[in-house]
């Protein structure tokens, strides 16, 4: 999945780009559906791409977990 536009926050903000983010978390969701499978995953977005948390929950819920997708998120201590 590719989301992000660069590694670093500049002049137009962080490079999180939600619109490909959700995008790609639908064709993940529809990929999973077929395949009966679940989705692990850390925050995705929320590191070096910028993106916050409560903006990208809600599309992991729309795309996946509305879909009957199961997902495990995970948080890793730093």
């Amino acid at each position: 999945m590719i989301g992000q536009h660069g590694m670093r926050e500049g002049s137009n903000g962080p490079p999180i780009r939600y619109p490909a983010v959700e995008q790609c978390l639908r064709i993940l969701g529809d990929r999973a559906i077929e395949l009966g499978a679940s989705v692990h995953m850390p925050r995705i977005g929320c590191g070096l791409a910028g993106g916050r948390w409560d903006r990208i929950e809600p599309l992991i819920d729309a795309a996946l977990c509305q879909r009957g997708v199961p997902v495990t998120v995970y948080d890793f201590d730093t």
